[in-house]
């Protein structure tokens, strides 16, 4: 009850996030041409606001991001403890993801040198930002040695103050699966416990969410001091990247359910569509449970017994747009504030990609668009300045997020069911 309260309030403060970061540019943008009462003094009051905002958001990434990894962790091996099915579903899920993320550097990079960010555009999206010439250090910065290195951390403690987020994650890692091997007594407490924390960091980040119109507000209006109304094309052309990297994600997912999932294509099209159609109206895959398990019993040719057992599980634990979409955030901003990025620190971020990726199943958007995306950033040396205004336009490209993730999810149903699946009705659709 809870939960479904939290994500209607968040889904009705996207139209107020979005009108306030409009206003904002609008606002800076007049108060560029006309002059702003207070001059300078009222500027900076208006940036530490936004500053304020964006701390009080990152304050909870370290202990969020942990509890949700534990828990996370402990549910995959709850599942896996299951039966057979649940184990071949479990490895379906993770060779999906590592194929996503992967296609994730391909197509992100891929769309920028054929796309590329206005140079003056972006600098005057960024010239605002807070300390956005500040670009943090981190272990992929210094090669795949500082990398290797930094991946088991000699005091965790230090690592969460320093922001070493990978080796965090890492760490977080390793203690969900040493409670794993823990006896029920003590090993229920203690996941508890951590649920407790994950539960208590998201009632922190919904109550600055509820103020997000202000910190959006006084952020844009920043930007639009300096760089106008003209940043609506940058973040327009953020938008329209991110979409097209999740676009190529869907396509790709149906020649694997065909070739894998041993499916005609025009059988699986047919069989999705009506799951698609939900998961764009309500942009949720739980939501869209019920309409996934009618159309991979009915159109897909699935048993009651697979559906019902994968579908709730890919819900719960997997989504194959989080690294794809999240990556295609970061590599964006990486390339708005000029970072260069090596091996290292794709292998650092796409590793912190998977890991989050099960971590932040669940959560509503706004939360999980902070919550995962910041710690890519943080992994691969990317600045976080500019993340609040890319939250602003969320909407848009969370609805392919959600679609995707339904058409994997049913392709996944498909490929697990695999030569039990009942044959394609017409002669000849089958492959």
């Amino acid at each position: 009850m809870a939960r479904s309260r939290l994500f209607r309030a968040l889904k009705s403060l996207t139209l107020w996030v979005l009108v306030a970061l409009l206003a904002g540019l609008f606002a800076g943008a007049a108060a560029d041409t006309w002059g702003l009462p207070g001059g300078a003094g009222t500027a900076s009051l208006i940036q530490s606001i936004g500053e304020l905002w964006l701390n009080a958001l990152k304050m909870t990434i370290i202990p969020l991001i942990f509890g949700l990894l534990v828990t996370g962790i402990a549910s995959i091996a709850d599942a896996a403890a299951t039966g057979r099915l649940a184990l071949k579903a479990l490895m379906v899920f993770a060779v999906l993801l590592v194929g996503a993320t992967i296609y994730a550097f391909i197509a992100s990079e891929s769309l920028h040198m054929l796309w590329p960010i206005d140079p003056a555009a972006g600098q005057a999206l960024i010239s605002s930002a807070p300390d956005s010439s500040t670009v943090r250090e981190s272990a992929s910065g210094a090669g795949l040695s500082g990398f290797l290195s930094s991946l088991a951390p000699s005091n965790p403690v230090r690592a969460a103050a320093d922001d070493a987020i990978l080796a965090i994650v890492v760490f977080a890692i390793a203690f969900g699966f040493a409670t794993t091997r823990l006896e029920s007594r003590m090993r229920a407490p203690l996941v508890g416990f951590f649920e407790a924390v994950s539960a208590t960091m998201i009632v922190i980040v919904h109550w600055v969410l509820m103020a997000a119109p202000i910190g959006v507000f006084a952020l844009s209006m920043g930007v639009g001091l300096n760089a106008g109304v003209g940043a609506l094309g940058t973040l327009s052309h953020y938008v329209a990247l991110v979409v097209l990297a999740q676009i190529g994600l869907i396509l790709l997912i149906y020649p694997v359910a065909v070739l894998w999932g041993r499916i005609g294509l025009p059988r699986f099209i047919e069989g999705i569509i009506p799951a698609q159609v939900v998961a764009f109206s309500t942009q949720s895959s739980l939501a869209s449970l019920p309409a996934m398990v009618e159309q991979a019993r009915r159109g897909l040719g699935v048993s009651d017994a697979t559906s019902g057992l994968v579908l709730p599980l890919a819900v719960a634990i997997f989504r194959i747009t989080s690294p794809v979409a999240n990556l295609a955030v970061v590599i964006y901003c990486a390339h708005l504030f000029g970072v260069e990025l090596g091996p290292a620190a794709w292998l650092a971020g796409g590793l912190t990609a998977l890991a989050v990726s099960v971590g932040s199943v669940g959560l509503p958007g706004q939360v999980s668009f902070f919550v995962s995306i910041a710690p890519i950033c943080i992994a691969m040396g990317v600045p976080l300045q500019v993340l609040p205004l890319l939250l602003a336009v969320e909407v848009i490209p969370d609805i392919f997020r959600t679609i995707g993730n339904v058409t994997a999810d049913l392709a996944a149903a498909r490929i697990v069911e695999g030569r039990d699946a009942v044959a394609d009705p017409e002669p000849g659709a089958g492959i």
